[in-house]
């Protein structure tokens, strides 16, 4: 489910579900919260096993009229991006396709996100009656402005790598034949970096910023709490399971 593998200084984990396109279930994030909290390596790399990053939430482990969303973002979601914002070291994200919900918000909470151009990211939330979360509420109006935020958000259409890349969401956009040696090339040379500079630098880039985040999670488990006990939520699980469109009230 998540595949660690430590060569040199650098610790890739592996999201490892590529018959749900690594879709988040309970015990995965819990496992990259924990790997994350006792990584001792210079460089931590986040990519996905198979054609797509992270799915986002898994919703075949979601009942909506049985699971609580606030205690789930609070208690699952807000650790696992802590674990990433207070690691000492720098967290890549190696984004090799779709990258979807809280799976695109993992990938842009990480310190370097480097994409395969044939990569997408879809704040697809509202596709199922939800409100951004892992983050996102926040994190993508600081990285890319308000209205472009409040396009993705409410459109949840897919952006590209290439346009992301040109919106500032994401360090880089790859061709997808020179992603993986891009990927390792870069965690690379942050290993040979010089590491309480690169340690001190990233705590002060993200000190700003940590406070600000955390109150905008808590409002986020709040709002997505109201949005998950509407009937909207449940239609648009139904009709995702279903594979038809949704009809929302």
């Amino acid at each position: 489910m998540l595949r660690k593998e430590l060569r040199g200084d650098i610790l890739t984990l592996t999201l490892d579900r590529p018959q749900a396109m690594n879709a988040l279930t309970s015990p995965l994030r819990r496992a990259l919260t924990e790997a994350l909290r006792q990584a001792s390596a210079r460089v931590v790399v986040i990519t996905g096993e198979g054609r797509g990053f992270c799915a986002g939430q898994d919703l075949a482990e979601v009942t909506p009229d049985q699971v609580d969303l606030q205690a789930v973002l609070t208690e699952e979601y807000e650790p696992m991006i802590r674990a990433i914002l207070e690691a000492p070291m720098p967290v890549i994200a190696a984004v090799n396709g779709v990258a979807a919900g809280a799976g695109a918000n993992l990938a842009l909470a990480c310190d370097v996100v480097i994409a395969a151009e044939s990569a997408v990211f879809i704040q697809a939330f509202t596709r199922i009656g939800l409100v951004p979360d892992a983050g996102g509420s926040h994190v993508l109006p600081a990285q890319i402005g308000l209205p472009r935020a409040l396009g993705a958000v409410l459109f949840a259409e897919p952006v590209p790598a290439r346009q992301a890349e040109a919106w500032g969401m994401i360090w880089q956009a790859v061709p997808d034949a020179e992603f993986a040696g891009t990927v390792a090339a870069r965690a690379a040379q942050l290993a040979a970096g010089p590491t309480l500079a690169l340690s001190e630098a990233k705590r002060l880039l993200r000190a700003a910023d940590r406070e600000a985040l955390a109150a905008q999670m808590a409002r986020e488990a709040a709002a997505q709490a109201r949005a998950g006990a509407h009937p909207d939520f449940r239609e648009g699980v139904a009709a995702f399971r279903e594979r038809r469109a949704p009809r929302f009230l």
